[in-house]
């Protein structure tokens, strides 16, 4: 980009909050806008907030942000916050309702698939609300049943994980969420994507992953090359093709959200490698095979969980 003979370097507007109206100041140097701001840090109050490439409502769904994350705030229009995930750095539209000014340092994370908010410490009354996989909390006292949270209401003890604590493997956090529908740009139990699946069961291991399979494939783990059966393959090996990314479970069986079965599944990779190539012709080739340094953080069997 050339302006005022001036050239800017392209940056990845995913992960760069700017428009030509504004942009975060931190990008002065990097991008031309009629005005930068430092914005607001705010928390998601809402279970989860859908997030979409512009504040139109019709507009498709590109991400989803759950209870607890942290973001920054550059713009509002017409009940749209224009924000920037703290997590992953991952940029656009979600509700502003959904936020709060009120952040409160996370103390827990969802470690269950899903779990519930109880507005009294009772399995039987009406649930105020659902939180998926990975939402962070804040507890304000425990029990043996009960987690009383700080933003009120009540969750289930077991359901949560100290926020430092992490699964073993991002692998058996997948397995967890086979059957989950396909939901493009999703990331609850209600539904993901291909690399929504990802990022969020190696997140739970306590691995950074990026947002979208471009990232995953550029910046997860090392290339490997495998051999002609592909039989040195290994459990946690990240399979890509353009626009998909799939889990091994094994040297034979693949994980993967995908919009042929609509579905989470476990299939042959050599299934998915011929139909994936009969169906998306000259984009059906596989373009990466990456293994990441660790399918999960190092600790000790008492300190992880499953």
């Amino acid at each position: 980009m050339i302006i005022d003979d001036i050239t800017y370097p392209p940056i990845d507007l995913r992960r760069n909050a700017a428009r030509p109206d504004r942009a975060d100041v931190r990008l002065k140097d990097a991008y031309p806008a009629d005005m930068y701001v430092t914005g607001e840090h705010r928390q998601v109050r809402a279970p989860a907030l859908p997030m979409k490439k512009n504040y139109e409502h019709t507009s498709g769904l590109e991400n989803e942000v759950l209870f607890g994350e942290m973001v920054t705030v550059f713009d509002e229009t017409d009940g749209w916050a224009w924000v920037q995930l703290h997590r992953d750095n991952y940029v656009g539209y979600v509700p502003a309702q959904g936020l709060s000014n009120e952040r409160l340092a996370a103390t827990h994370r969802v470690a269950a698939v899903g779990t519930f908010i109880y507005p009294e410490p009772n399995i039987k009354t009406v649930p105020l609300a659902h939180l998926s996989l990975n939402a962070t909390v804040t507890v304000r006292e425990t029990n043996d049943r009960f987690a009383a949270l700080a933003t009120g209401g009540y969750l289930i003890a077991r359901h949560l994980n100290d926020i430092e604590r992490h699964a073993r493997d991002f692998v058996d956090i997948a397995e967890r969420l086979v059957g989950t529908p396909y939901l493009w740009g999703g990331r609850t139990r209600l539904g993901f994507d291909c690399s929504g699946l990802v990022q969020l069961a190696m997140e739970a291991a306590g691995l950074q992953c990026p947002r979208d399979t471009d990232m995953q494939s550029a910046e997860v783990g090392t290339s490997i090359v495998v051999n002609a059966k592909f039989d040195n393959l290994e459990r946690g090996d990240l399979i890509f093709w353009p626009g998909h990314v799939g889990i091994m479970i094994d040297s034979v069986m693949l994980l993967h959200a995908n919009g042929h079965h609509m579905s989470t599944v476990v299939e042959p990779l050599s299934q998915a490698i011929t139909r994936i190539a009969r169906d998306a012709g000259d984009r059906g080739q596989m373009t990466a095979i990456k293994r990441p340094s660790e399918r999960g953080k190092s600790r000790s069997a008492s300190e992880a969980t499953t």
